[in-house]
């Protein structure tokens, strides 16, 4: 979650993962997966949030609620862009590193 509260705090002030979880009611792996999501689903010609609860199987509403707490639809554009920005494993962006780390954790590399 270290990345992913990283990026964040580039685009938002006072949000990381578990508090987000909290407010939310989630746990910081759901709220890891569905922030991930949205700023796949941010570039997607659909509504984001159905989108990203499409891919989730989270309500749209809690995906909507995470939303206003990382500061809007212009926080999530930033933070889209930083997921596909080059870095890290081979230019794949932070998005490359969190699918490649969920990849060693559920033993799939």
């Amino acid at each position: 979650m270290g990345l992913l509260d990283g990026l964040l705090a580039q685009v938002t002030e006072n949000v990381d993962v578990k508090n987000l979880a909290a407010k939310v009611g989630l746990s910081p792996e759901q709220v890891e997966s569905a922030i991930t999501a949205l700023g796949q689903a941010h570039a997607a010609p659909t509504d984001t949030a159905t989108t990203a609860a499409e891919t989730t199987g989270l309500p749209v509403d809690v995906l909507q609620q995470i939303i206003g707490h990382i500061g809007g639809e212009g926080a999530l554009a930033q933070f889209a862009t930083l997921l596909e920005g080059p870095m890290g494993s081979a230019g794949k962006g932070a998005l490359g590193e969190l699918e490649g780390l969920a990849a060693n954790f559920f033993g799939k590399k």
